[in-house]
């Protein structure tokens, strides 16, 4: 499977796709890190074209503050059943929208599930893609996000995509 660079306003992401669909993005970090990410999937080096392209356009445009619309970028994913209805229920969170963990919980049957919400959404291997960025802890709270940078990236990206208490200056 390929896996290509690029550059977004939060610096060099990674990508690793199949002819299916993305199965890898990652955030930035340094990038000797993000290659062994991706190698994890079993990813070399490639040259993205066709939805791998599209994707990291859509990736670019989205960090860059555009209303990018990532929901129908084909993904790959092996996971299980939970995960993926958690990531189903998180892919349909419009851009400068969010959902808390105990919502999403609710939407896949759990309603006491808020903790596996978390555990499935730090595994999410396409971030962004599937925007678990936009789930937030009860009263908004950032809660964790698995990705480099951690919370700190969580916000940044609600804030780039106008997400209200994110980015804005407050008078306290």
């Amino acid at each position: 499977m390929p896996y290509a660079l690029f550059d977004t306003t939060l610096g060099r992401c990674g990508l690793a796709w199949t002819h299916r669909g993305v199965s890898a993005v990652a955030l930035p970090e340094p990038t000797d890190a993000m290659i062994a990410y991706l190698a994890d999937f079993d990813a070399v080096a490639g040259t993205p074209d066709g939805l791998a392209l599209e994707a990291i356009e859509g990736i670019q445009a989205l960090l860059d503050g555009s209303a990018a619309d990532l929901s129908s970028v084909p993904v790959v994913l092996d996971v299980s059943e939970f995960d993926r209805a958690v990531y189903e229920v998180t892919r349909s969170i419009p851009r400068g929208s969010t959902l808390t963990y105990g919502a999403v919980a609710a939407e896949v049957g759990r309603p006491a599930g808020a903790q596996a919400v978390g555990g499935a959404l730090g595994r999410n291997p396409v971030p962004v893609i599937i925007p678990c960025h936009r789930v937030l802890g009860a009263g908004r709270e950032v809660g964790g996000f698995s990705a480099p940078g951690g919370a700190s990236t969580k916000q940044r990206i609600l804030a780039i995509e106008g997400v209200s208490g994110f980015g804005e200056p407050t008078l306290f």
